[in-house]
């Protein structure tokens, strides 16, 4: 497939974005999905952040995969039945909830009515997140460091509690991760921080988990054109974005979501406190 590799300038003034807003769209899907094997026929997945970007694309792989979804986010309604519809169109049971997973009753109902509806937990994929770019930590507010650690440290924590009880030997849990937990950013200080909370977190619980069959892995995106970018960058830096990897390039949600397939099924069968990195070439240690 061919993808952009370069952007128009634009700026979204909400976060953590639209993707409808954005041009060009994002590429969720891939053609060779025909091609589908089947290999998460008659799973039940839960992926945060689903309704747009990197969520987006895994619930459509998820779903031409055979599994049914379940979309957790924040407020973006249109982007989230956007979504829906291409699920339903596939064929696949598809169910909405939006909500707080910074907020921990919040998680505890979407894991509960997973449960009454589909009555199983075969995939738990945390992925929804914030930033804020500040030049300087001096201009982290209290409260922005709070939402991003709450959003994306609290809510993979209390996502993950929640369902590991309604989990059984052979599921899995996929927590993503970036490639700034391996090489930092100066203008992402606090979201640094929390994923590389994320990646310790995978290490941590994927050796918990194994006496449980349950395992846990990690993706580390690089520069992915995701509505996050429109929203958290100026214009000028939007449009040159991905620019500086050895791809020249930004990612496109669909290269994530092969990554986010094969941990979740039966081929990775013997993979677990693992990290696989879909990052534009970058080498990172």
């Amino acid at each position: 497939m061919n993808f952009p590799t370069s952007f128009p300038k634009q700026h979204q003034n909400h976060q953590p974005g639209y993707e409808y807003e954005m041009q060009p769209a994002p590429v969720y899907y891939d053609k060779n999905y025909n091609k589908s094997k089947g290999l998460l026929k008659g799973k039940t997945a839960i992926i945060t952040g689903g309704d747009s970007g990197i969520g987006r694309a895994v619930a459509v792989a998820y779903a031409h995969e055979g599994a049914d979804v379940v979309i957790i986010y924040y407020d973006e309604h249109q982007d989230a039945e956007d979504t829906k519809s291409i699920l339903d169109g596939l064929g696949r049971k598809c169910t909405l909830m939006p909500g707080d997973i910074g907020n921990m009753d919040f998680c505890s109902y979407a894991i509960e009515n997973t449960i009454r509806e589909y009555d199983k937990i075969d995939i738990l994929v945390n992925n929804a997140a914030v930033q804020y770019p500040c030049n300087s930590i001096e201009d982290i507010s209290n409260e922005q460091f709070d939402r991003t650690f709450k959003t994306n440290v609290y809510g993979t924590f209390y996502m993950t509690r929640a369902a590991i009880g309604k989990m059984k030997a052979g599921s899995s849990i996929i927590n993503t991760t970036s490639v700034v937990a391996f090489k930092g950013n100066e203008a992402l200080i606090d979201y640094s921080m929390t994923k590389g909370a994320i990646l310790s977190f995978t290490k941590s619980l994927s050796t918990s988990l194994i006496k449980s069959g349950i395992r846990v892995n990690a993706v580390a995106p690089g520069p992915i054109w995701t509505p996050l970018i429109s929203s958290s960058f100026d214009e000028n830096k939007v449009s040159m974005f991905g620019e500086n990897v050895p791809l020249k390039r930004a990612g496109q949600p669909v290269e994530c979501a092969g990554a986010y397939v094969f941990l979740a099924s039966e081929m990775s069968s013997y993979i677990t406190g693992q990290t696989i990195h879909v990052n534009g070439g970058e080498i990172v240690i």
